[in-house]
């Protein structure tokens, strides 16, 4: 298993593969940062370009998750590893809480532990769940989502690909936030809110538009 980045959230997705016992063959990939080294925690190779990449997929397998928390930045990551060979797949805790029905999970999702997921929940491709997020009854998730700790989903609510939500915020029934839109740390959503907007406070208003998603993501 490859998992792209090597700091920060990297070591999170770690512990999720610890969690599974699945670390004997875990590599990081990191072709930015100069100061960390050949190993993590002198134990998992990093790997730095391209080639090492294409003959650890070869020794080893062509499975790789993400480690990096921002959306954009995930997707493109995952087409660039797919371009060489990879095959995206989820990192998921088993410490995490799944109900029993209608749960569906997309591709390359980076589930941590305490999630819990209620019945009739739709995650997208590439999204990250952080600890304590709460999702409850049919709710709908987009791509490349990002659900930060102690966020709470309530039913029927629906979030737009490229999203962050963060943590402590509370999302209403029956909101839908658009794509490419942050909502503020501790928020409450009580509204909907449109594409490529910044929403704060309680309840949440919009304070500022974002730059519209460029067509790559679309």
């Amino acid at each position: 298993m490859l998992i792209i980045g090597a700091k920060g959230f990297a070591k999170e997705v770690l512990e999720v593969f610890h969690q599974l016992k699945k670390v004997d063959k875990v590599a990081f990939y990191d072709d930015v940062n100069t100061d960390i080294g050949d190993f993590l925690y002198d134990i998992f190779p990093i790997l730095k370009n391209e080639a090492q990449v294409l003959e650890f997929f070869k020794c080893n397998g062509n499975e790789f998750t993400i480690g990096i928390g921002n959306p954009k930045l995930r997707y493109e990551l995952n087409k660039k590893f797919m371009a060489l060979g990879g095959q995206l797949v989820s990192a998921i805790s088993p410490l995490a809480l799944m109900s029993s029905y209608d749960i569906k999970i997309g591709n390359g999702c980076n589930i941590l532990m305490n999630a819990v997921f209620s019945n009739s929940v739709c995650i997208g491709e590439g999204c990250l769940i952080y600890y304590n997020a709460i999702i409850t009854h049919d709710c709908e998730i987009g791509n490349y989502v990002e659900i930060s700790p102690n966020v709470t989903l309530l039913g029927r609510c629906r979030i737009g690909s490229f999203s962050q939500i963060g943590a402590n915020a509370t999302v209403l029934p029956d909101i839908i936030i658009g794509k490419n839109v942050t909502i503020g740390a501790g928020s409450v959503v009580t509204k909907n809110i449109p594409d490529n907007s910044l929403a704060i406070g309680i309840p949440a208003k919009v304070i500022r538009n974002l730059e519209p998603l460029s067509a790559i993501y679309l």
